[in-house]
């Protein structure tokens, strides 16, 4: 498929994350390839939402509770893609501090993409290609990295 038509065939998707142990919903409303009869692969890095990666097919649906919005609504995930998800805080922004920006070349340089939601919340994505865990270990050891969170594969065990 050709990236004319892949541009043709992208749509707002909406991902609702809800947590357990809050009344806080975060909403994200991210660009998908329809793929036809309710699926989706997403063609972005999800920054609020847990167990999907870029690339990943999922289903998605009109909602029954927002009936005035047409855009489909995540109800599952059909197939893996093999990207990860992780998401950083850094200490300083990108903006003020050379060891910032220094991670995220570092990153990349491992083949992960990045992007920003403003100067210092990044979600990385490492390609199913990538060192997984040299792209961890530039993140564990960077002192720049105020926090981090492994957002697909869910990993209770990370910071």
């Amino acid at each position: 498929m050709n990236k004319a038509v892949v541009q043709d065939k992208l749509i707002k998707v909406v991902l609702v994350q809800e947590y357990e142990d809050s009344d806080e919903v975060d909403t994200e409303s991210p660009w998908a390839l329809d793929l036809g009869n309710d699926q989706y692969q997403l063609k972005n890095f999800p920054f609020f939402f847990y167990g999907l990666s870029y690339d990943d097919i999922f289903e998605a649906k009109p909602s029954t509770e927002y009936e005035d919005d047409p855009r489909p609504y995540f109800t599952r995930v059909i197939e893996k893609s093999g990207h990860r998800t992780v998401r950083i805080f850094l200490k300083n922004s990108i903006q003020d501090s050379d060891e910032a920006r220094q991670l995220l070349d570092r990153l990349k340089a491992v083949n992960c993409g990045y992007e920003g939601n403003g100067r210092t919340f990044f979600v990385v994505n490492i390609q199913p290609h990538c060192d997984f865990e040299a792209a961890i270990n530039l993140i564990e050891n960077s002192t720049e990295v105020e926090m981090w969170a492994m957002a697909d594969p869910v990993d209770e065990d990370t910071n």
